[in-house]
């Protein structure tokens, strides 16, 4: 399975339609720092999950997250790859705004916390990649932790989900990988193009910091 796809389809799904200009990500969210552990709290369609993050397994991907949750990114944002006994992944479909976050992708560090079940992790497309798709493991996927991409290894996990797993075994899991798998050659309304074929996916309600 190709964890890293459906992130080559955003990355570039904006420039391929003639996206030149957009707007930008306020500079104010992209110098948000995360503190050294926190907890996210996921409301989706199926209930609530919470994931505890820990920055020193992954800085750069932390304050991502962190400036992802605190600009309210997680805004009806679809769980579009389910795979059983794999992953659940997850981010925005929209063109301009995932075109806006492509402009500042997270460069690459070692994974140093496996791909254990219930883990989080950013997916990528080869080296310095990472930028907003993530996926949680639903088993022990360690293999992802040494997968090659030339010089880079590895999917660096930096969090877990400590409430709620429950929640993750419950997403609608039918479609599988399918969804993925088809958006190969759409490049346009790529989120509208998902709800229409694949009504039954859950989605993130919203995302919030714990107090």
């Amino acid at each position: 399975m190709t964890i890293w796809l459906l992130a080559i389809i955003v990355f570039f799904s904006s420039i391929i339609n003639g996206y030149a200009e957009y707007q930008d990500i306020p500079e104010n969210i992209l110098k948000l720092t995360a503190p050294a552990e926190f907890k996210i709290i996921f409301e989706t369609t199926k209930g609530e999950f919470e994931v505890q993050i820990e920055k020193k397994f992954s800085p750069l991907a932390v304050d991502r997250l962190y400036q992802l949750v605190q600009s309210d990114y997680f805004t009806n944002v679809i769980f579009y790859r389910c795979v059983p006994n794999f992953v659940v992944q997850f981010g925005t479909l929209n063109e301009l705004l995932d075109s806006a976050w492509s402009k500042h992708i997270i460069l690459d560090e070692p994974v140093k916390l496996s791909n254990d079940t219930g883990t989080i992790s950013f997916a990528r497309a080869g080296k310095n990649t990472r930028g907003t798709q993530l996926f949680i493991n639903l088993k022990n996927n360690s293999r992802l932790d040494t997968v090659s991409y030339g010089e880079t290894l590895g999917f660096p996990a930096f969090g877990k989900v400590t409430k709620g797993m429950d929640i993750v075994y419950k997403l609608f899991m039918e479609y599988g990988d399918e969804p993925r798998l088809k958006l190969d050659g759409v490049t346009k309304d790529v989120e509208q193009f998902i709800k229409s074929k694949y009504p039954k996916l859950d989605y993130i309600k919203r995302a919030y910091i714990k107090k």
